[in-house]
Formats: C-alpha cells, structure tokens, sequence
C-alpha cells in the first residue's frame, strides 16, 4: 500500500487529536491550531486526489489489524477525496471570513471551545465521507450532532439557545430514526459493513423475504437522514440556526454539515441499498416530490425574508431541495446533478455568508435588506 492511501485515517485522527490538544490552550492558539490542521488535511486530501486519478481505482483501507466484521475499514475514491478537500476548503474560507466577528462575540475565557467544536466537526465530517461501516456512521453522526449545537451556541444569547435547541431536538429526532433503520438493517443481513450489507439486502430482496420491513427500514433511514440535512419540511431548525449563530458557523453548517449527511445517504443508496432496490421500493418518488415541494416554498420563503441571513437560510432549503429532486430522478444523471450541485452549493453558500457579513458591517450592523442600500 503506498503511504498516501493512508490519509483517510491520518485526516480523521489529525482533526480528533486536535480537538483534544485545543482544550489545553486559549483562544487565539486554539485558532491557530485548528486553521493549521485543516490546512494540513486540506493539502494531504489534494495528493489524496491527485493519486486516485491517477490510478483511477478506488480502495479499502484496513483499520487495525482484523479485518471486517471484526474490525473497520474506511473506503477512499476520487469523490471521497474531493469532497473532503471541498470541506477544508470551505473550513478556511469559514473561518478566515468570520475571524473578526469571533473575535467580538466569542467570550475570551470560552473561544477554545468553539474551535474544539469545529474540529471535531471536521472529523465527524470527514469520517462520514470515507467510513466503509454503518456503525461507524452513527458514532459519527452523533458527534457531528453535538459539534453542529456547539457551533450555533458560539454566540451565546437568548435567540442562539432557542436555535440550537430546536436543532438538537430535530436533529436527534433524525439520528434516532437512523439508528432504528441501521438496526433493522443488522437485524436482516448481520452485516455493518456495507458492501456485505448490499449483498444481503439484494438477495432478500430478490427472494421477497423482510419485504415490507425493507422498504420500511429504507424509509426510516431516509426520512432520518433527510431530516439532518433540513430537506423541507423539516427544516424549520435551519432558519434561526444559521441566521442567528457567528457567520463562521453558518457558512460550515450550510456547506458542510448539511452536506455530510446527504453525501451519506447517498453512499447508502449505492452501496448499501443499491439503486435497483431503491427504486423499486417507491422510497425514492417521496423524496422527489418532497425536493420539488422544497425547492418551492425555500425559494417563495427567501423572496419574502427581509432579514439577509435569513433570506440567505431559506435559500439553503430551496437548494438542499433540487439536491434531492435529483436524487429522486433515479438515473445516473440525476444523481451526477445532485453531486455536482452539492459541490456547488456548498462553495457558493460558504461565500454568500462571508459576503452578507460584509454587507452588514458596512452598513452599521443592520441586516434589513432596505437598509444595505449603498453598502457597496
């Protein structure tokens, strides 16, 4: 195995390790160290990259010394390695456009913990990307959970504590339908790991036996993972927790937290499911419909918004929207438009974010759209 084919595991455990030496230090070092390692797994996922496209072949890489199913693997190709420099690519923008603003509303004594937060966010991020096992997934689901509250309670008054807990309850309501559907998964096939797991659950499909509680088990993680991802209508946590938290943790929310869960359902649908069984158990027209509904309502939601920020969240429904309708299409090229504009959405919406802080700044703190008028 050639030494870069070990970045997948080396990036998770950069970004844990420095989550843990970042609660030793204060606030300007703990910045420092979290720029500095997303940097780091920035460029070591750039090489990453370069080498897949090189070989154009993807791999499996052991954890440990068992093998599956006794011990774990993480799985790296070309789109595992791009979306991983996409969100460190999107971390730095986040954090370098939002520095002057966490640096007025983060307290002193507590800003260390905001970037434990968003490291942590980071290798929840980026183990969900290369994990090759479901359990894995929802360890780190769970861990992206708890740094996505603590990013939206960076600025902490009334209207953030009311936002992170609406998102903690929606979020958690998510997480725990897809821990009921990763279970019953387990439950049928007695695999974790997904490769196995779609075996299974292509026999059984094919000799009709868990019929209903397939299809119902390919709901449960849908709906739950559709729910994280704010995908409408349950995105009435997204409004207030991107337009009230330090623009920082909007643009990370948005591009990379949102996105990390619908990259996860779609390693589900291809490589646990299988797009065949997808399709065929209708699941897949629900989700059509509610992108389009989504696609909709986000957009008329955003045009009546006079607050930017917010105008700008809504706008982030509408787009998680038309990422699920092409999912919802079931064909290869509809799945090629839902990645590429997950790709898109979640560069432009970082920007967006840093540019509205910009905008209000120049107008005084005022986030009326009326009252931006000449801000340029």
């Amino acid at each position: 195995m050639s030494f870069v084919q070990n970045v997948p595991c080396f990036s998770i455990l950069m970004a844990m390790f420095a989550a843990i030496i970042t609660s030793a230090v204060k606030g300007k070092p703990a910045r420092r160290i979290c720029i500095c390692v997303t940097a780091a797994i920035g460029l070591m996922s750039a090489f990453l990259l370069v080498f897949l496209m090189g070989t154009g072949e993807s791999y499996t890489y052991m954890m440990g010394h068992f093998p599956a199913p006794w011990g774990n693997e993480l799985r790296a190709g070309m789109l595992e390695a791009a979306m991983a420099l996409l969100f460190c690519i999107i971390m730095l923008v986040a954090l370098f456009g939002g520095m002057e603003e966490a640096r007025a509303d983060l307290e002193a004594d507590k800003a260390n913990f905001y970037y434990i937060m968003a490291d942590l966010m980071l290798a929840s991020s980026l183990a969900l990307v290369y994990t090759n096992d479901m359990f894995t997934a929802y360890v780190f689901v769970e861990i992206n959970t708890i740094a996505a509250c603590g990013l939206i309670l960076g600025k902490f008054n009334d209207l953030t504590i009311a936002a992170g807990v609406r998102y903690m309850i929606m979020s958690l309501m998510g997480s725990g339908l897809l821990l009921l559907g990763i279970s019953f998964f387990y439950d049928m096939t007695g695999h974790l790991l997904l490769s196995n797991m779609k075996e299974s659950i292509l026999l059984l499909w094919q000799t009709g036996e868990y019929h209903i509680p397939l299809i119902l088990t390919i709901g449960l993680v849908s709906v739950g993972l559709a729910i994280k991802s704010a995908l409408w209508p349950f995105h009435s946590w997204l409004p207030n927790a991107y337009g009230h938290s330090t623009v920082a943790s909007s643009a990370m929310l948005s591009s990379i937290v949102s996105k990390g869960y619908i990259f996860l359902l779609i390693k589900i649908i291809y490589r646990v499911i299988g797009t065949e069984v997808f399709a065929e158990s209708h699941i897949i027209d629900i989700l059509f419909v509610f992108g389009i509904i989504g696609m909709i309502l986000g957009s008329l939601d955003a045009v009546r918004q006079k607050n930017i920020r917010k105008m700008i969240a809504y706008s982030s429904v509408a787009q998680i929207g038309y990422i699920f309708m092409g999912l919802g299409l079931g064909s290869a090229a509809g799945n090629g438009a839902s990645i590429y504009h997950i790709f898109a959405h979640a560069a432009a919406k970082s920007l967006v974010f840093v540019a509205a802080f910009g905008l209000i700044k120049a107008s005084e703190g005022c986030m009326d759209i009326g009252g931006l008028r000449g801000a340029g």
